[in-house]
Formats: structure tokens, C-alpha cells, sequence
């Protein structure tokens, strides 16, 4: 039977987890408050536009509709408080809930995110872990290569190129957009026709990241050969294919997951300029829009749901480490 105490002991550790996430939570939102409104710029200005900029009348009675006429600490309290109640305000440019805004565009992101980062992964390891078994041979040097290239490329200059080659030139592919608009498709051509849209800016993606973890991949495999636990499997007389999916593989895993848990912010930030490159309807160009039109709370809402997101995908690397990492699991044990 399960004691109380320990019980106990377990609720006890996950109300501290919560508070300490919740805390965590306040702090970036007040960063992110404070980053915000540092940038240069007046949202009233940019909401009367032209013919009302040069009108103070106007100008004042924006900011006092918004709040913006407040002290900054008072806004400041005012922010948090909307985040504690997971109120994320309203646009000033486009007069709606912040929330649907977000609602809207994030399928989109999530399809070209989700889609970018499993396939560097998948893709990544494999070959990765390929050119680690064959160190040193020509398949290994031709790998280094192609991976240095790779991510020395910078994203926006790979979207375009791709755009150039299979889009204007070849005509392979459509240069921007989600999908087709105005054309009647069936279902299946539907989802063919997102898929087509996909390609590139999907590519141009998951290019950098396929590069970090492969490099990483075979760099762990390299190691993970020479480790006595492979040696003494060889020893005992386990055939090559064993050792590698029983032993090698599981190990050489590790330290991927750990880096791939890191990237995912810093995969979003990569979607902003995707997005804006293809004109993908996603968080990342409704986040370039906003911040064009100085829409704070639109800018505080997304950064407040991807730093919640951020958070949630450390935890579940945590998870993952756990079920790939012998040692935690014996520690555990």
C-alpha cells in the first residue's frame, strides 16, 4: 500500500512545481513587458495613421482608450494581472481578442514547425548516425561538408534561393501562401495543394537545425563506440546490427534530445522570417505585423503562449530523457 506521507510528499513537490512554473511564467511576462515597450515608436500614431497623427486631441484620447496614458509601472501591473487571469487583451490595430488572433494562425505555424522539426530530427539522426558508424571514410568527409554548408546558410537566404530555382524559374513549386485561393479542390486536393505550399518554407526550416542535430548525431556515435559497455557487447559476440539498435543508438540519443529540447524557441524565432519570406499565415508574420504596428498586446500575447510553449517542451524533454537515458532510468529505479 501507498503511504500517505508519501503522498503527501509527491503533492507537495507538484504544488512547488506549479508555483515555481507560475513564477517563471510572471517573470517572462514582465520581461517581455519591459522589452516591448522598449522598442521605439507610438502605437497612438500608428492607430490614427496619416491624417491623424498631426491631431494631439486625438492622439491623447487613444492613449488614455488604451491605458497608454498610465504610469508605466501602473500598465505594468495592469499586464500581469491580465496574465495571471490568462487574459491576453485586445488588438488596438485590429479591435479584436487577442486570443482569437492567436487561435487563427497558430494551425498554421504548428503544421510548418511540427512538420520542420520532426523531419531535421528524423532526417538528421539517420545520417548523422550513418556517417558516425563510417568515421573517417569518404561518405563521412562529403557528410562534414555538406553539414557545415548547411548551417552556415542563413534562413532567409535559402528561402529565396528555393523560391528562385523552383518557383520562378522552374515553376515547380508556389512561391507564398498556405494554399490555392479561389479554386474549388476536393478534399484530397486540398491537402495535396497545402502540401505543395509546405515544401519550401518547410525546407528552408528544418536546412539549419537537420544540420545541429546530425553533427551532434555523429559526434555521439563516435563516442558512444568507444565506451567499454560496446566494447564488452562485441566481446560477448552481439552481431553489429544489435549493438548499434540495442546499445548505440539509444545512448548516442541523448544528448540530441537535450539540444533539440533547447532549439524550440529558437525554432519559432526561425518561423518569424520564414513565414515573413513566404508569406505564411502563421504566429511568425502575425508577430512582424504587430510589431510594424507597434500592437503591443497582440505582441505581449504571442510571446506570453510561446514562452508557455517553450516551458511545456523543457518539461517533456525531461520525459523523454528519462525514457532514453539508462542511467536515469536505473537511477530511478
Amino acid at each position: 500500500m501507498i503511504r500517505l506521507g508519501s503522498l503527501a510528499a509527491v503533492g507537495l513537490q507538484a504544488i512547488s512545481r506549479i508555483a515555481q512554473l507560475v513564477a517563471v511564467i510572471l517573470v517572462i511576462a514582465t520581461f517581455n513587458f519591459v522589452l516591448v515597450r522598449a522598442a521605439p515608436g507610438d502605437p497612438a500614431q500608428v492607430m490614427a495613421g496619416q491624417s491623424g497623427a498631426a491631431d494631439p486631441k486625438l492622439l491623447d484620447d487613444l492613449r488614455k482608450e488604451y491605458g497608454l496614458d498610465k504610469p508605466y509601472l501602473v500598465q505594468l501591473a495592469s499586464h500581469l494581472g491580465r496574465v495571471i487571469k490568462l487574459d491576453l487583451g485586445y488588438s488596438y490595430r485590429q479591435r479584436r481578442p487577442v486570443v482569437d488572433l492567436i487561435l487563427e494562425r497558430l494551425p498554421a505555424t504548428l503544421l510548418l514547425t511540427v512538420t520542420a522539426f520532426c523531419l531535421a530530427l528524423l532526417i538528421g539522426t539517420t545520417l548523422g548516425a550513418l556517417a558516425g558508424l563510417a568515421a573517417g571514410s569518404v561518405l563521412d568527409t562529403v557528410f562534414t561538408v555538406l553539414s557545415l554548408v548547411l548551417y552556415a546558410t542563413p534562413v532567409f537566404w535559402l528561402g529565396l534561393m528555393l523560391v528562385l530555382v523552383f518557383s520562378v524559374t522552374l515553376g515547380w513549386l508556389p512561391p507564398f501562401g498556405y494554399e490555392t485561393i479561389n479554386v474549388q479542390l476536393s478534399p484530397l486536393q486540398h491537402a495535396l495543394d497545402i502540401v505543395k505550399h509546405m515544401i519550401m518554407p518547410v525546407t528552408s526550416l528544418a536546412a539549419i537545425y537537420l544540420a545541429i542535430y546530425a553533427r551532434l548525431m555523429r559526434s555521439s556515435i563516435i563516442e558512444v563506440a568507444q565506451q567499454d559497455f560496446i566494447k564488452t557487447a562485441r566481446a560477448k559476440g552481439l552481431s553489429g546490427p544489435r549493438i548499434v539498435v540495442g546499445h548505440m543508438l539509444r545512448n548516442a540519443l541523448v544528448p540530441v534530445v537535450t539540444v533539440a529540447g533547447m532549439q524550440a524557441g529558437a525554432l519559432v524565432g526561425g518561423a518569424v522570417v520564414i513565414e515573413t519570406v513566404f508569406a505564411w499565415p502563421g504566429l511568425g508574420r502575425l508577430t512582424f505585423e504587430a510589431l510594424l504596428q507597434r500592437d503591443y498586446p497582440v505582441l505581449l500575447g504571442i510571446f506570453l503562449i510561446l514562452s508557455i510553449v517553450v516551458i511545456a517542451l523543457n518539461l517533456l524533454t525531461d520525459l523523454v530523457y528519462r525514457l532514453i537515458d539508462p542511467r536515469m532510468t536505473t537511477g530511478a529505479a
